[in-house]
């Protein structure tokens, strides 16, 4: 059996650096409700939180329909 294994010698000054991209606001989109819909109040604050997170994460608008 032969084992290898990858060594650093000598001083490692150089880190790894993470970058963390949000793609999120490329598929995520507010949600809309009409009169007609009955909500419980969870899924209402789901709603709410979804569409709060969306407008600070990705300038989500209201669009004037009432």
């Amino acid at each position: 059996m032969l084992l290898i294994a990858c060594a650093a010698t000598g001083d490692v000054t150089e880190r790894a650096e993470f970058v963390t991209v949000d793609t999120s606001c490329t598929w995520a989109r507010p949600i809309y409700i009409s009169s007609l819909d009955v909500l419980t109040d969870t899924t209402a604050k789901a709603i709410l939180a979804h569409n709060e997170t969306g407008a600070k994460r990705c300038g989500w608008r209201r669009t004037g329909k009432k």
